[in-house]
């Protein structure tokens, strides 16, 4: 069993920047990665990345976010700069570990003026 621990959301106007945190407790974690949800829509995958530090994102925040994590004490990071309002959504922490697929609770991104 793994639980993800997500901090970090918050109000932000556009331009600005905020870092999410997810921090993972349980077994070993593979790869971690981040979504998103806005309302009526779909969850989206925002960034990857494995536990070799391989990384992938989303086109839509190609150079503006970046994924990192810290493997020795199994917590994945979103450093997200240049926000727009159409960054806005509830962020999820997703891990995988041993085959088996867990979510963090979500933690709202709102950019606005």
């Amino acid at each position: 069993q793994v639980q993800l621990a997500e901090s970090g959301g918050g109000l932000v106007q556009p331009g600005g920047s905020l870092r999410l945190s997810c921090a993972a407790s349980g077994y070993i974690v593979n790869t971690m990665a981040w979504y998103r949800q806005a309302p009526g829509k779909q969850r989206d995958l925002v960034a990857h990345i494995d536990n070799s530090d391989r990384t992938s994102y989303g086109d839509s925040v190609q150079g503006r976010f970046t994924i990192s994590r810290d493997n020795v004490n199994n917590v994945v990071y979103l450093q997200m700069n240049s926000l727009k309002p159409e960054d806005t959504a509830v962020y999820y922490c997703h891990a995988d570990s041993l085959g088996n697929v867990y979510w963090g609770q979500g933690t709202q991104v709102t950019v606005s003026s």
